[in-house]
Formats: C-alpha cells, structure tokens, sequence
C-alpha cells in the first residue's frame, strides 16, 4: 500500500492530470453502465438483442481502432483525447437518457465505439513521459480512480428504491453527460502534448489518414514477429471477452434468474469495487514487471471459482447471496489481476516509437476477436442464463493452459 501511496505522490506532468481526473470517469460511467443490460431488458428488448447491441459496440471499436493510432499520430494526443471522449462517451449518454427502443441503443452503440480513439490517446498521454518501471503502479492507480465510485453507489439505491429502476437510471446517465463533459475539459487544460506526440505530429505532417493507414503493414510485421506482443493481444483479448461478457450478462442472470430485486442490484457494484480497491492497494505493489506468470494464472484461476459459483448459486436465501457474494469476491479478484496485468503486457511490450499504431492494432484485433461474443452470448442466455459463463470457464480454461506453455517456452 505504501508503494502506492508513494507512485501516487511521485505523479508529475500527465501523468498526475490523468490519474487526477480518473475518479470522474468512475462517478459518471460506473453509476450507470453496470445497470445497462437490465435497464434494456426493462424498455422491453430481448436478451438476443443485447448481445446484438454489445457486438455493434465492438464492431464499432474495431473501426474506430483502426482509426486511432493515424488521428492519434496527426492531432497529437491532447486534442484527440478531450474532443472524441465527447463524441464516443458524451453524446450516447444523452442517448442512453432518452432511449425508448432498441434502434436508440444501436445508435448509441455506434458513436459509443469512438471511444477507441481516446483510449488510445489517453493511454499515451499517460505512458509515453513517465518511468517504464512505474508502469505497473501507475496502471494500479488508474484502476482505483475508476473504482473510487463505490463511494457515491449508495446513490444508486436510494434512487432505485425511490423512482424504479428505468427513472433511476435515466438520472445516472444524464449525471454521466455532466461529469463527464467537465473531464473532458479539465484533461485538455491541463496536460500538455508528449515529447512523442510532438515528434509523430511533425512525423505525420501532410500525410494523410488514408497513407498512415498503410503503414500498418510494417508495424504489424514487427509485431507479429514479437511473442511478447502476440502474448499480450492474447491476454487482453481474454480479458476483453470475459468482461464483455460480464458486463452484459451478469446483472441479467442475478435479476432474471436468481430473482434479486432492483433495489439491491447496486449492492454488487458496491462489493466489486471494494474489492478491487483492497486488491489494488494491498496486492498490486507487490507485483514485480519481471515475473507476471505467477500473478496471471492466479487471476485466471479466481475467475473460473467466480464463475463457477455464479452458476451454482441456490436460489433459497439466505445462502444465495452469501455465495453470490463469495462468486463476485473471487470474479472481482481474478478481472483486477486480469486488467492490470494486460495494461502493463501492453505497456511493456510496445515499441515507443509506435506506441499509438501499436496500440491501435491490439485494440482492433481484440475488439474484432470479442465482437462474436456478444451474439453468442446472447443466444446462449435466451437459451439458458448460465450459458454464457460456461462460455467464460471455458476460454479461462484455454487462458491458463495457454499461459503455461508461454512461460514453459521462455523458461
């Protein structure tokens, strides 16, 4: 926790602005996006179109991933970041507001995918001045800054009990449009353009999107050629599939099939963060850059025992939430080690140099790898509402094996 504490201090240029502003992504975003699945199943669409809906989403971010890393070059990190977290986050939250049917979602799908771009951006911004070795700590921080909603969640309750679940939510996401069009600005305040993103932008001066697109082809020959690189492609398209799949299903199966009432829904948003806060500060110092394996396969491991009991829990109380709460315990545990770990493979395993292009490849090749998922998992929820994290144990099963014979061969 001290080792934290101390990287936490020692933030100095954007780094500090991004970790600094990280808390308003989690007080607009995390109120309201863990309630989105039920919120669409309450406005009356199928569990088919849900995973229609989330596997718009990735498709959008392959596309706009595509994109990232040439606008992200051309326009420099700082003007990318604030203009299309706006367009890719502020915008669809207005739509989430009014949403009616299932063609608002679709839409809102579609520019939600900008978000892509930032990510990428932001991620530089982050990065590309600060101490390699701080990588892991500085990625620990950004994690607790997203969770740090857990504080204002009772929020959550309150309104749920008092307004119903649709009115509730509708709330959250116009609260999301405030907050986060005030980080958009606060981040273009005040950070200022990388040595990198000052070099790219003379770099890409007059060329267009269309000719820096075609420089893929060199770079993704240097990654193909890596297998840290490919390793970490691997990891975060695990992870990505897994959170998808969370993320659409989860609060789906809890209030469908295990018959939580709304009120109580926000309780485990509440619990995840917890925990992923305690692992964030007690576990995470101690994780070192040069031994990753151990810290992986224990994250894999925690999230087939959380899904695992997910699916076997009884539906007599008070014994299932007790082991509703030991499954989001161990799923809560497993997804922190999983994150934080694909951040710092990314990180560590790029070529500064074309950090943005880099990126961008990963993050289109892991949203082109998860987009399937979404339909997938939502014929198999139609089908049973455990399907889709039999799906999880399955590929967190691969993951593990997978990871063996990585380290097997660099041993």
């Amino acid at each position: 926790m001290s080792s934290l504490v101390s990287t936490l201090k020692g933030l100095r240029g954007n780094a500090r602005v991004c970790v600094y502003t990280e808390p308003l992504w989690g007080l607009s975003m995390n109120l309201c996006l863990p309630y989105a699945s039920v919120y669409m199943l309450a406005l009356g669409l199928r569990d088919s179109q849900l995973g229609l809906v989330a596997t718009v989403y990735m498709l959008s971010q392959v596309v706009w991933a595509f994109l990232s890393g040439p606008i992200t070059d051309k326009m420099g990190r700082r003007r990318v970041t604030p203009i299309f977290d706006f367009l890719g986050w502020c915008i669809p939250c207005l739509i989430w507001w009014r949403a009616e049917s299932f063609w608002f979602f679709f839409v809102a799908a579609l520019l939600n995918g900008m978000m892509q771009i930032p990510s990428n951006s932001w991620t530089c911004l982050l990065i590309e001045d600060s101490d390699l070795e701080k990588i892991p700590g500085i990625n620990s921080l950004v994690m607790v800054a997203g969770q740090l909603s857990v504080f204002f969640a009772p929020i959550s309750a309150v309104l749920f009990s008092r307004l119903t679940l649709v009115p509730a939510i509708r709330i959250l996401y116009l609260n999301a449009f405030v907050i986060m069009t005030t980080k958009t600005l606060l981040l273009y305040i005040f950070t200022r353009e990388t040595r990198m993103g000052l070099q790219r932008m003379e770099e890409t001066r007059g060329k267009s999107l269309l000719s820096l697109s075609l420089g893929y082809r060199g770079v993704l020959r240097q990654m193909l050629s890596s297998p840290p690189t490919l390793f970490a492609l691997f990891v975060n398209v695990l992870a990505g599939i897994v959170a998808m799949i969370n993320g659409t299903f989860w609060q789906v199966i809890v209030s469908q099939k295990l018959l939580v009432p709304d009120y109580l829904l926000p309780a485990f948003p509440i619990l995840r963060s917890v925990v992923s806060i305690v692992f964030l500060f007690i576990v995470a110092p101690h994780v070192k850059t040069d031994s990753l394996k151990k810290p992986l396969l224990l994250g894999i491991a925690c999230c087939i025992l959380g899904q695992s009991l997910l699916i076997l829990t009884p539906l007599e109380d008070p014994l299932r939430y007790l082991v509703l709460g030991i499954s989001l315990t161990f799923d809560s545990l497993g997804s922190s080690f999983m994150f934080m770990l694909a951040l710092s493979f990314m990180a560590l395993n790029v070529n500064p140099n074309e950090r943005a292009r880099v990126q961008a490849i990963l993050y289109m090749v892991t949203m082109a790898a998860t987009a399937p998922f979404g339909i997938i998992g939502g014929l198999l929820s139609s089908v049973s509402r455990n399907l889709p994290f039999v799906l999880n144990i399955v590929l967190l099963i691969i993951g593990f094996a997978v990871t063996c014979v990585y380290y097997r061969k660099r041993e």
